[in-house]
């Protein structure tokens, strides 16, 4: 039986390693956001998506609360003239993302999923170059074209002419369009207001919560049908909203902002770049989905496109 100073020193053991160590976190974070492809694989015909969306942003909107509190009321001064921004960061890339990626998971693999999201980073090179006259690097434009090509691959199922006919499977389309509204979300940040971390997640997920409830009104049956499908959840439908309200949507945010704290911003983005891997771990671990010829394709594409940008920024740096 260990001594009370031995438990006590384990348990300080943990959160210096989870504290003080940014790579634990750095991680972590795309491992936990990583499940939420797999936990929206589990959930299809177990509770319904908006149910999902919604369960999820009212959960983290109450867990996070009494840890926000006094940020908010620090801020309240910023927050106010910032809600419509705060507002749209919290309906399109938390609400609207999501809301897409779980409706896509009745349609596609979630190993599809995870490796399509890695079309996120390419579209905000592209609306930087687009929109704000950012010129991305050589080796950036290359590692953006073979990641477009992988992203492709995985879409058409390894058969890209199937583009000239549109024929792309509907699941598919909604994960490009949920990266599409993440992408808009991270090129819209430079414009949020000037608030601490916690009051910026307390009021974007209070924000996707509200969204949700818009969703929610033009879902079938409107507001009214949330009661009788709330009781049509499964218990596994159950363990999902428990997993995805607390793990992608508060630990993974806490571990990437302490790690980005630790060592900066352009050491802590490359670790995003992760996802699509932990992902499609998770997938063929916990799903048991199979791994065909094309995502392997697609995964090599895609990762030697990733490590050819970020190449290319380290070395210019």
């Amino acid at each position: 039986m260990s001594s009370p100073q031995h438990a006590g020193s384990t348990q300080k053991g943990w959160a210096h390693l989870l504290l003080d160590h940014p790579y634990v976190l750095l991680v972590l974070a795309p491992v936990f956001w990583g499940g939420n492809i797999t936990a929206g694989k589990l959930a299809v015909g177990q509770i319904a998506p908006e149910m999902l969306v919604l369960g999820r942003w009212v959960g983290a909107s109450l867990i996070l609360l009494p840890f926000a509190w006094n940020a908010i009321r620090r801020d309240w001064p910023k927050i106010m003239p910032g809600l419509p921004a705060l507002f749209f960061y919290g309906a399109l890339g938390f609400a609207g993302f999501n809301m897409a990626m779980y409706t896509a998971a009745a349609y596609t693999a979630a190993v599809n999923a995870s490796i399509e999201q890695a079309a996120i980073p390419v579209l905000v090179l592209l609306g930087n170059f687009l929109i704000f006259s950012v010129r991305p690097r050589l080796l950036q434009i290359v590692g953006l074209i073979l990641t477009i090509i992988g992203v492709i691959w995985v879409a058409t199922h390894g058969e890209p002419a199937r583009l000239l006919h549109l024929d792309v499977n509907f699941g598919d389309a909604l994960v490009l369009l949920a990266c599409l509204f993440y992408a808009a979300y991270s090129l819209t940040l430079r414009y949020r207001p000037d608030i601490s971390w916690m009051s910026f997640i307390f009021i974007t997920a209070l924000s996707a919560l509200v969204a949700s409830l818009i969703f929610t009104m033009f879902s079938p049956g409107g507001i009214a049908a949330t009661i009788p499908k709330a009781a049509e959840i499964t218990p596994l439908g159950w363990a999902c909203l428990a997993y995805v309200m607390v793990f992608p949507s508060i630990l993974a945010q806490l571990c990437y902002a302490r790690g980005l704290h630790l060592v900066g911003p352009n050491r802590a983005s490359i670790f995003i770049n992760l996802l699509p891997l932990t992902g499609t771990i998770l997938s063929v671990l916990i799903i048991g989905e199979r791994l065909e010829p094309f995502h392997m394709v697609a995964a090599i594409l895609v990762i030697a496109g990733i490590v050819l940008a970020e190449y290319s920024v380290r070395r210019n740096k």
